[in-house]
């Protein structure tokens, strides 16, 4: 059994699993065994893992897809970066519509708050743009079957 502690706090634990003993006497019964009678929580081993790694966990999961396609090591690298940054743009967006409607801020507060979002968001979609045309650049001389799927694991 494994039990994940926090969302936030990549720490799992791993139970040791409890010692069983026949019930009642019974040794030919291998069906009548009970956990031993213990009150306190199975001791185990705990493993950390930090949100690096757990992030790092969670990319490679995401982009499994990427990584089973029979395409160029190149374009499967500038596939990630394109979902990474598409991933940043969207959680800039939700950053810019909570900085709006935060009325605990000032006018002032609020505009450069703003202006700092808008000028991070402009540069990751630069990013995007630069990393789209090298995806280009990468497929032009590839299958046209290739290039379908490069395109439909962009898009995703």
């Amino acid at each position: 059994m494994m039990s994940v502690i926090a969302a936030n706090n990549a720490a799992i634990r791993l139970p040791a699993a409890p010692t069983a003993k026949p019930v009642g006497g019974a040794e030919d019964k291998a069906e009548t065994v009970a956990p031993a009678a213990d009150s306190k929580a199975a001791e185990g081993v705990a493993v950390k893992i930090s949100s690096a790694g757990f992030r790092a966990a969670k990319n490679d999961s995401n982009n499994k897809d990427i990584d089973d396609s029979n395409l160029k090591d190149n374009v499967k690298q500038l596939l990630k970066m394109i979902r990474e940054l598409k991933k940043q743009i969207a959680d800039k967006r939700a950053e810019i519509a909570s900085v709006m409607a935060d009325s605990a801020m000032s006018p002032d507060q609020r505009q450069a708050r703003m202006s700092n979002l808008q000028s991070s968001l402009a540069s990751l979609q630069g990013s995007l743009s630069m990393a789209s045309v090298q995806l280009g650049k990468a497929m032009k001389d590839e299958s046209p079957q290739a290039q379908l799927e490069a395109m439909a694991l962009a898009a995703k």
